[in-house]
């Protein structure tokens, strides 16, 4: 009878040239635990996993609207609602509106990690003896690709004023005293002045045009500050300055040719009196 050697070395695992090799490094700071059932989900499209990823790695309190959420990747605000949608309609997110004590209403988001109706996976097929039955190719339907909507043009000035578009430029170059996360490259600067100076040929004081500017930012990086700068100037654009009323002036004061008698006239002449006795004479 042959000797057993437990200790001899196992055989080495082929590896498949066709298929993917993981590399993996255990995390110890800065991690989200994703559960494959939100990676490898079979009805979400890519946009909502990797939304739903993003979601479960912010902070509790982090703000995820619309708006916030399209300032802070490259997808338009129509995309990002509907892979909203798709988290509610599965059971990964939770929306609700709340009035606070204050008598304004907001929108409270709950973020689920693990839904309490997500799909059991498939058990695995059954091994049919050889020869195996062919089984009819089902094709899946794919999601339809929301299209996002162009994005509006930046405001323009409707005439040129160097006084409007020095404030403007300096407006936008001192954002970063504010918040130095807007701080301005100076072809932003140049491309967002006109913007600016639309704004304030409308009235709007360069004070109050900071304050929308630099109001309720988002708390994490700003990685675009000039695309969420260019959003606020088109979308909350005020309304041009209705036209000033027209004020009628009387005629001035004019000395009567005939009896010296102050009258109002456009033009220095005779009373009415006088020119009444003038046709009376004739």
């Amino acid at each position: 009878m042959d000797t057993q050697h437990p200790s001899a070395p196992p055989c080495a695992q082929p590896r498949n040239p066709r298929g993917i090799t993981h590399i993996n490094v255990r995390h110890t700071t800065r991690y989200t635990v994703i559960g494959n059932h939100l990676a490898q989900h079979r009805e979400l499209t890519l946009t909502a996993i990797g939304l739903a990823a993003h979601i479960q790695s912010l902070p509790a309190g982090a703000r995820v609207d619309i708006k916030t959420l399209a300032a802070r990747f490259p997808e338009g605000e129509t995309r990002i609602a509907a892979a909203l949608r798709e988290l509610e309609a599965h059971g990964y997110l939770a929306r609700r509106r709340e009035r606070l004590p204050s008598g304004r209403v907001v929108t409270h988001t709950v973020s689920y990690n693990q839904p309490a109706r997500v799909s059991q996976p498939r058990p695995a097929p059954r091994k049919e003896p050889v020869p195996a039955p062919v089984r009819p190719v089902v094709e899946i339907p794919s999601t339809p690709r929301v299209e996002s909507r162009p994005k509006p043009p930046l405001p323009e000035p409707r005439t040129h004023d160097l006084a409007h578009h020095r404030t403007a430029t300096a407006l936008l170059a001192s954002l970063h005293r504010d918040d130095p996360r807007l701080l301005l490259p100076e072809r932003d600067v140049h491309r967002l002045a006109p913007a600016v100076t639309a704004w304030l040929e409308r009235g709007a004081d360069p004070r109050a045009v900071r304050r929308t500017l630099t109001a309720s930012l988002p708390c994490e990086p700003l990685h675009r500050p000039a695309a969420l700068l260019a959003h606020r100037l088109t979308e909350l654009l005020p309304p041009p300055l209705p036209a000033a009323p027209v004020v009628l002036r009387p005629h001035p004061l004019q000395n009567c040719e005939g009896c010296d008698r102050a009258f109002r006239a456009p033009e220095p002449g005779r009373c009415r009196d006088c020119r009444s006795d003038l046709v009376e004479a004739a």
